[in-house]
């Protein structure tokens, strides 16, 4: 049997199909004409997947105070807790039971029955390897916020360190970027007026506290006309920014898609230590994109800020993160304003505006 690239979301996965440079049909997802790998020629993806698996244990090998709520058939803990597969979970179920058929032959209950990590539960290994050690997020954010905004002990630096430079990302001298000011007339604002405000007027932001200046941008003048949230008949100056230099920066909009058998082979991370750290991943990157309504506190930037304020001290220039309200939108904060240069702007007139909701009550 085959199976394609397309089955996948993981790199590593999507790599090792598509060296093989063998055009086919999947026998999985029903793509034709793409890239396909042959199950059972050798053991390249079973030796991946079986490492990974064998860190999960049945039910009846957990002990009987295991929360319930805490295990799940591993076709589920695969499509909704790991970004590895781009297909459904009974596919999954086919897939892997076809790629690791020999575990399923030898084990079928891990693939048949629910499925726990029992370091998921150990309070001293969580203390050890987890972001936020063996706190929840909300606690994190509650500490944060009401106990200690400086120096909290909630947060793990050193694991949270080695999973942001799984998501280094390098962007060269000349790269544009773009940032939008509503502005009170159509002659718009000059170049040297579409920088970050100054410190005494610069208020807090996802990525920074109130008086320490950040320069936010995006990667397209459509992101940045959603993002500066312009009403009809505003005006509207974007500028166009050219980088200076090379910047490295941690790509928060990935934190949560990092690739467990790149991380395991790259960085050290074993998959355990991946796996109990997941949701804190997916908190850390959808935190960082969560536009504030209007009736939300600047405190709920607080948790972000800490984050990004530790990017920021480890060396890196800044941080991207998916734009929330621009589809495919990318936003860019950068640390130092100093390496962009505003090479021209242009100004728009925002004629109509477009609502989608949805009915909450």
């Amino acid at each position: 049997m085959y199976c394609c690239a397309n089955c996948f979301k993981d790199a590593e996965i999507m790599g090792i199909i598509q060296g093989n440079n063998t055009i086919g049909n999947c026998d999985f997802c029903s793509h034709k004409n793409v890239f396909t790998y042959e199950i059972g020629t050798d053991t390249t993806l079973s030796d991946l997947f079986n490492e990974l698996l064998d860190i999960y244990t049945t039910t009846a090998n957990l002990p009987d105070t295991f929360p319930k709520d805490s295990t799940d058939l591993i076709k589920n803990i695969l499509y909704y807790k790991w970004n590895i597969f781009n297909i459904k979970p009974d596919c999954i179920y086919r897939l892997i039971t076809s790629i690791c058929h020999e575990k399923y032959r030898e084990q079928p209950e891990l693939f048949d029955a629910p499925v726990g990590l029992w370091q998921s539960q150990d309070q001293d290994y969580l203390k050890d390897n987890g972001i936020i050690k063996n706190f929840s997020w909300a606690d994190f954010v509650e500490a944060i916020k009401r106990k200690n905004r400086f120096h909290t002990d909630y947060l793990n630096k050193d694991i949270l360190n080695i999973f942001i430079h799984c998501v280094r990302k390098t962007y060269k001298t000349g790269t544009i970027f773009y940032r939008a000011r509503i502005c009170p007339t159509p002659s718009g604002f000059l170049n040297s007026e579409m920088g970050p405000p100054p410190p005494h007027l610069a208020t807090a932001g996802r990525a920074n506290p109130e008086g320490i200046c950040i320069l936010y941008l995006a990667d397209s003048v459509k992101t940045t006309l959603h993002e500066i949230r312009a009403g009809v008949y505003d005006y509207v100056t974007i500028g166009s920014f050219e980088l200076l230099q090379d910047i490295e920066i941690i790509n928060l909009a990935e934190i949560d898609k990092i690739s467990p058998f790149i991380a395991s082979k790259s960085y050290g991370i074993e998959f355990t230590r991946h796996a109990v750290n997941i949701e804190h991943l997916k908190m850390i990157s959808q935190e960082i994109a969560k536009p504030l309504r209007r009736h939300d506190s600047l405190l709920d930037y607080l948790p972000t800020q800490y984050v990004c304020d530790y990017i920021k001290s480890k060396g890196f220039n800044g941080i991207e993160y998916l734009s929330t309200m621009c589809t495919d939108g990318v936003n860019l904060a950068a640390f130092e304003h100093s390496i962009f240069r505003c090479t021209g702007t242009t100004v728009y007139d925002v004629t109509t505006l477009t609502y989608s909701y949805d009915k909450v009550k």
